[in-house]
């Protein structure tokens, strides 16, 4: 019986244990990562840290590279206010990562864009005084166009215009024989009636040179184009007008400082177009174009 038992115990129904078989060795290695990259991390959970004491590496302790971005690290400045830039532990610097850009930025500075009409060149200086205004339209234009681009002018601009056209009628031949023969209630209205005329033909002479400007290429207002355009007009033909009152419009000398400062005209006009809308000297010529052929056949050929 008691053979009986150690024969058939309860283990010897069971099937005997074998050995663990051993996987090749190929499949016992990690996965290679392509040269010059760092390996790639072991399946299964990631290995526990050991992080060195008062923030510096312990002797002989390894530091750990973390595949799963579990590591806990002091909190990164924004992108851009210093730090190694890195995101998450990694420096932007390390094989297979790509640092990151906030949308918009730009990374070779801010630079200013030419625009037209956005008034590109400062201006030169301060406001000019009415009495500066005029005086530098005659002594020194260039310099008075380029501080005067981007300010309105239209009080000594309306106020020179408009006494330009009540004197203009003396100095037309036809004209002033009128004033001269009618009577005072008939003169008046004569006079003012010519110099409304002038005015409204010195707006609308401005307008046609800043619009043509501006298909031209240029960037200049339209106030300050009209307003000394206007001055412009009325202070060339000064001269002529002073001595046509005087001497009439057939005599050789006012003609002669008829064509003299109609050309005089012809090169503040440029100068001032091209001050005031950035164009070179035969594009400004070109938008003069209009207004010195107007002012040609109003004043001086009707004078001559």
């Amino acid at each position: 019986m008691a053979g009986f038992r150690i024969g058939r115990g309860r283990d010897n129904n069971r099937t005997p244990q074998q050995p663990p078989r051993q996987q090749p060795y190929a499949s016992q290695q990690p996965p290679q990562a392509p040269y010059g990259r760092q390996p790639y991390p072991p399946a299964g959970p990631p290995p526990q840290q050991q992080w060195p004491q008062q923030g510096a590496a312990g002797h002989g302790e390894p530091e750990y590279f973390d595949p799963y971005g579990q590591q806990q690290h002091a909190p990164q400045p924004p992108y851009g206010q210093g730090g190694g830039g890195g995101h998450g532990g990694y420096t932007n610097d390390n094989p297979g990562h790509t640092q990151v850009f906030a949308v918009g930025e730009d990374p070779y500075g801010q630079g200013a864009t030419y625009q037209a009409g956005a008034g590109a060149a400062a201006p030169a200086g301060p406001r000019l005084p009415w009495k500066e205004l005029l005086s530098g339209i005659v002594t020194r234009p260039g310099q008075t166009f380029l501080q005067m681009r981007d300010y309105a002018v239209w009080g000594p601009a309306l106020i020179v215009t408009f006494l330009y056209g009540l004197l203009a009628v003396f100095g037309l031949d036809e004209a002033r024989k009128d004033v001269i023969n009618a009577t005072l209630s008939k003169a008046v209205p004569i006079v003012l009636s010519a110099g409304v005329a002038f005015l409204i033909c010195g707006l609308l002479l401005g307008a046609v040179t800043h619009t043509l400007a501006r298909q031209l290429g240029g960037d200049g207002a339209w106030q300050p184009t009209v307003g000394l355009s206007m001055l412009v007009m009325s202070l060339t033909d000064a001269p002529r007008l002073l001595f046509a009152m005087f001497l009439g419009g057939d005599n050789g000398l006012v003609q002669v400082l008829g064509w003299a400062t109609w050309v005089a005209a012809g090169f503040l006009f440029t100068s001032l177009i091209s001050k005031s809308h950035d164009l070179p000297w035969p594009k400004a010529l070109g938008a003069s174009a209009i207004q010195l052929i107007a002012l040609l056949s109003i004043i001086k050929l009707g004078t001559i």
